[in-house]
């Protein structure tokens, strides 16, 4: 099959070890802000890639591609009901089910500051220009973990997929470097395996916008690997955590 034989060349020796760990359970946290409010379980590694983004109360932030909200939650909870919070997704059906968690899980004081919205996320460069102090951009991707979990996805999966996805990511991260205001920082993340969906994206910007800079995270997730640009977090190696990778930008 072309999705196990592209990521064996990609992982080598490693890929068998990755592959079981994909397969096997993930390691998530519960996040619970309230005896009153529902608990939401998120994969330790996407709560690692939102606190990367150093959000303080009074900050405008914008979560571009925020359903199903698990991100969104750890954002709202660094804000703590100071500054503005954007939650934006484009899907009618993930953006409800974004509401229900942020109405669910987050107390009213937190909530009064979230705005949700249904934009295509291409468009906030133009129409939003540096607006947000730090914007979260967790963008579609392959989903590897997903896809290897369905049959049917399996099947159809193909590496013209990742490169067509990677182009995608290209244009929502241009479109949030231009949102950013100067000074901004924002987190570049993803679920995926490839370099292709991942620093390859990070290098094209940099490349494209001189006032944009990588930022090293300090602080790493036990077993994450250190990339060219970001962190990739994978499940052999950080005990079921991910995958995950992330990368910090600041607007020089």
């Amino acid at each position: 099959m072309e999705f196990f034989d592209y990521y064996e060349k990609l992982f080598g020796e490693r890929w068998p070890a990755l592959l079981e760990a994909l397969k096997g359970e993930g390691r998530a946290t519960k996040l619970q802000f309230g005896d009153d409010l529902e608990p939401y379980f998120l994969d330790e590694a996407s709560v690692f890639a939102a606190e990367a983004l150093g959000v303080e109360p009074g900050m405008d932030v914008l979560d571009m591609c925020a359903a199903p909200g698990g991100k969104t939650l750890v954002i709202a909870s660094k804000l703590k009901g100071e500054g503005s919070l954007q939650s934006n997704d484009r899907s009618p059906d993930r953006r409800m089910r974004l509401k229900r968690v942020i109405d669910d899980s987050l107390p009213e004081s937190w909530r009064s500051i979230i705005n949700v919205t249904g934009y295509d996320g291409m468009k906030f460069g133009l129409h939003k220009k540096e607006s947000y102090d730090r914007i979260l951009l967790d963008a579609p991707c392959s989903s590897d973990r997903h896809v290897l979990a369905s049959p049917t996805h399996l099947a159809e999966w193909s590496s013209k997929r990742v490169k067509r996805l990677s182009v995608e990511q290209g244009a929502l991260l241009a479109s949030a470097v231009d949102a950013l205001r100067p000074g901004g920082m924002l987190v570049y993340g993803t679920c995926a395996l490839s370099p292709m969906e991942n620093d390859d994206v990070v290098k094209k910007i940099l490349k494209k916008r001189p006032s944009m800079q990588f930022v090293e995270i300090p602080e790493l997730l036990p077993g994450a690997d250190r990339t060219e640009f970001g962190v990739h977090i994978l499940p052999d190696r950080s005990e079921g955590r991910g995958p995950i990778y992330c990368a910090k930008l600041i607007k020089t």
